[in-house]
C-alpha cells in the first residue's frame, strides 16, 4: 500500500524549492545589510512557553497547538513551535544575551507546526522567515523593521503587496480602550458567536480578530484604539508614520488590526497581498515590549516580525519566476575512451563550483542530447575518440544552438570563464 503524506504537510519538490531558496537567499542578504545575525532555535519547546507567551485565550493555545506528554519528566508538556518569537526570546533569556550586550537584531527561519484546516497558503506544518530586534523601545527601530521588510520585497521583485499599520497602544492607555470596547460589545454579547462571548471578559481585543461574518458586521462601530492612545504612544506611532512617508513606503492605517496573539503592544502590522484570498497576510509583526520581563527576562522592549515563506513562494511562482536551473554543461560521451577521459573532467568541474553532468550508460548521441535538453543544460561538451585524437571538442550553446571547436587543454578554464560571466 502507497504510503502518503500527513494532511497539512507538504513536501517541497525540484521545481519549487529554487524559488524557497531564492527567497531565503535574499532575505539573508538584506538582513545582513541590517546587521542582523542568525539564532537557530529548536522545533519542540516546553508548552509554557506559548501559554504564557501567546496568552491562553488565543485560537492557537486554545486549540491549534501540538501539544502531548513529556515522557521524560512526568506532568509536563511538551509543544511544536507554532511561531518563532517566543522561542527566540526565551533562547535570548536563557543565554543572558543581554548581558553583554542588550540590543540584538536576531533573524530565524524554518517550519512552524499549528493544527489548522489546511486551504492556501496555509499548511499544518509551514515555514517563516522570522526578525526580532530586541533592546530597543524608540521608533526608529519600528521603522527599520519595516524598511527591511520592505528592501526585501523589492529584491524579490513581489508586487502588489500593501502595508497596514496599528497601535495597540500600551499599558498605560490600554485598560482605558479596554473598558470601552467591553462597554460596546456587552450592549452586542447576544449576537456574538460563542468564542467571542467566551473570551470577551478576559481580552475583548479578541473579539475584533474574530473571522465570523457576524461578529465583523457587529463590530464595524467599536471604538478605535487609535482614538485611546496616551500622548506617549501617539507621538510612538506618529514618528513611526513620519519615518516612513521620508522613506516613501506607503501604508494605510487599520484600527481593526489587533493581530492574533496577546504580547503585542504599540506599533502592530500587517503586508498584505489581494492575489491570496482569504489568507492575504504575506507578513505581520509588531513590537512585543512586555515579553522578555514575562519570560523570566529584564524589562527590555522588542519589535519584530514573521513573513510566510508558502504564501511567498507562490506569489513569486505566479509570476512564474526562479524555474529550477539546469546544469552548467552536459558532457556527451561516444566510445569507453572519450567517457574515461570525461568522467575525471567531471569531477574537477563539480570541485571548482560548475555544476556537470554525465550519463554512465553507453548511449547514442541523439540520446544524450534530449537528456541534455530535457535537463535544460546551459551548454554541452561533445567528446569522441576522433575529438580526442584531435585534441579538441565541441562545445554547444543550447540557448542559440551555436557551437564550435575548443582545445582540450583549455576546456577547465573556457567552462571556468562561461561560469563567471
Amino acid at each position: 500500500m502507497k504510503i502518503t503524506a500527513i494532511k497539512g504537510f507538504a513536501d517541497i519538490l525540484p521545481g519549487e524549492v529554487e524559488t524557497w531558496q531564492f527567497i531565503e537567499q535574499e532575505a539573508r542578504a538584506v538582513f545582513a545589510s541590517y546587521n542582523f545575525s542568525e539564532i537557530r532555535i529548536p522545533i519542540l519547546e516546553k508548552t509554557e512557553l506559548f501559554s504564557r507567551s501567546l496568552g491562553e485565550t488565543t485560537d492557537i493555545v486554545e486549540k491549534e497547538m501540538y501539544t502531548f506528554a513529556d515522557q521524560d519528566a512526568k506532568g509536563s508538556w511538551l509543544t511544536l513551535r507554532p511561531e518563532g518569537t517566543a522561542g527566540v526570546v526565551r533562547a535570548y533569556v536563557e543565554a543572558e544575551m543581554h548581558k553583554i550586550e542588550p540590543v540584538r537584531k536576531l533573524f530565524y527561519a524554518g517550519p512552524m507546526f499549528r493544527r489548522e484546516r489546511p486551504q492556501k497558503g496555509r499548511m499544518r506544518q509551514f515555514h517563516q522567515i522570522g526578525a526580532e530586534a530586541l533592546g530597543r523601545g524608540d521608533p526608529f527601530i519600528d521603522a527599520e523593521v519595516l524598511l527591511m521588510l520592505d528592501d526585501l520585497f523589492s529584491r524579490l521583485g513581489l508586487e502588489g503587496a500593501s502595508l497596514q499599520l496599528n497601535s495597540l497602544g500600551c499599558a498605560e492607555c490600554r485598560p482605558q480602550y479596554r473598558e470601552r470596547l467591553l462597554k460596546f460589545l456587552h450592549e452586542r454579547e447576544e449576537e456574538l458567536c460563542g468564542n467571542c462571548r467566551r473570551r470577551m471578559e478576559r481580552n475583548p481585543l479578541r473579539v475584533l480578530d474574530c473571522k465570523e461574518a457576524r461578529c465583523i458586521e457587529l463590530t464595524k462601530s467599536a471604538p478605535a484604539i487609535l482614538d485611546s492612545l496616551c500622548e506617549s504612544c501617539r507621538n510612538h506611532f506618529e514618528r513611526v508614520q513620519d519615518l516612513l512617508r521620508q522613506a516613501d513606503v506607503k501604508f494605510l492605517l487599520n484600527p481593526r488590526m489587533v493581530r492574533g496573539l496577546d504580547y503585542y503592544c504599540r506599533t502592530t502590522f500587517e503586508w498584505t497581498s489581494d492575489q491570496l484570498g482569504s489568507q492575504n497576510a504575506v507578513a505581520a509583526g509588531g513590537r512585543y515590549d512586555g515579553l522578555v520581563e514575562e519570560l523570566g527576562g529584564p524589562a527590555i522592549p522588542g519589535v519584530g516580525f514573521a513573513l510566510g515563506i508558502e504564501r511567498l513562494a507562490l506569489l513569486l511562482r505566479m509570476k512564474g519566476d526562479h524555474k529550477a536551473a539546469g546544469p552548467s554543461v552536459f558532457i556527451v560521451w561516444i566510445g569507453a575512451k572519450a567517457r574515461d577521459w570525461a568522467f575525471p573532467l567531471v569531477r574537477r568541474l563539480r570541485r571548482k563550483g560548475v555544476s556537470a553532468e554525465i550519463e554512465g550508460e553507453t548511449r547514442s548521441l541523439k540520446s544524450q542530447m534530449r537528456r541534455a535538453d530535457k535537463l535544460k543544460a546551459v551548454a554541452v561538451l561533445i567528446i569522441g575518440e576522433d575529438e580526442l585524437q584531435k585534441g579538441t571538442a565541441v562545445l554547444r550553446d543550447m540557448k542559440s544552438k551555436r557551437q564550435e571547436d575548443i582545445s582540450l587543454a583549455n576546456i577547465e578554464a573556457e567552462l571556468m570563464a562561461r561560469k563567471a560571466s
